[in-house]
Parts: structure tokens; C-alpha cells; sequence
């Protein structure tokens, strides 16, 4: 774990670099989120080592590759799932807190099974939380897309 701190105390440091030579470079940026069920009904979240809070499984879309192949990546990677079969796109989302270039899309994974997650110091804790007992922490906005991606109004 000693390996992995200064790792992590460089990337809070990168982070606001990163995202002015991103803002620069780039002209329009891609990411996905992906909401996935247990068979209990639990919902899948991720709390990362470089941000507070409690996210949905996600990240960016590399070059030369697609959404789909995007979301199954970081499912594997952050969340130690694998999309089994069609996932479904149910929203895009400008990210405007960050950029207004940076748009995010929202997936359903209807089926997966489990795999070894990409150990590399991204991802603090993993788990899978009842919709009316997510953990403390977990965002208003991941929350929201939870909501969107049940198909209900229901405050979680």
C-alpha cells in the first residue's frame, strides 16, 4: 500500500492540471457510468482514492475506442464486473461542473459476472449497497442517475 500513497498524493496535486491542459488540448471530452444490480437488488458503487464520495463505476473514453468497449473496461478495472451481453445507454449528460465539453453517458448492466478488479490504487473500496441504505457519502448526482437508471421518481 506504501507503493500506492505517493501515487495518490500526486494525482490530488495533477488533478487541476490536468483538467486546464485537458480544457486546452481537447475539444470535447467522453465518459460513461454504468449502474449494475445484484441479485439481492444492490446497486453497485465505487469510492476512489483521488475524490470524495461515492460513485457509480465510470471513467473516460479512450481513443479508438467505443463507449460500449469503454464501459466494460472500467466495470472490470473499478468495479471487478463483466458485462455479459447488450448494455443499454439510458442518458447523456453534459458534465457541467467541469467542463462543458465533457459529456458522460449513463448505462444499464443488465447481466455480468465477477471478476478480479484492476488493483492499482484508483479505487479505495467496492461494493454493492441496498438502494434505501446507499453508503454516507454517496452523491446527490449519483444518486440521481441511480434514479434515472431504475426507471423511478423515488428518493434514495
Amino acid at each position: 500500500m506504501q507503493h500506492y500513497r505517493w501515487r495518490i498524493r500526486a494525482a490530488r496535486l495533477a488533478t487541476p492540471a490536468f483538467r486546464l491542459w485537458r480544457r486546452i488540448t481537447r475539444p470535447m471530452t467522453l465518459g460513461v457510468r454504468g449502474v449494475a444490480l445484484d441479485d439481492a437488488g444492490r446497486v453497485l458503487l465505487v469510492r476512489h482514492t483521488y475524490r470524495a464520495g461515492w460513485h457509480l463505476p465510470g471513467g473516460g473514453v479512450e481513443v479508438g475506442e467505443t463507449a460500449e468497449e469503454a464501459m466494460r473496461r472500467e466495470m472490470m478495472e473499478e468495479g471487478g464486473v463483466a458485462p455479459v451481453g447488450a448494455l443499454t445507454l439510458i442518458s447523456v449528460h453534459c458534465n457541467r461542473p467541469y467542463d462543458k465539453r465533457d459529456h458522460v453517458l449513463l448505462y444499464a448492466i443488465r447481466a455480468w459476472r465477477a471478476c478480479a478488479p484492476l488493483e492499482n490504487g484508483e479505487i479505495a473500496e467496492r461494493g454493492f449497497f441496498a438502494l434505501d441504505a446507499l453508503p454516507e457519502g454517496a452523491t446527490a448526482l449519483t444518486r440521481r442517475r441511480i434514479m434515472e437508471a431504475l426507471g423511478t421518481d423515488a428518493a434514495l
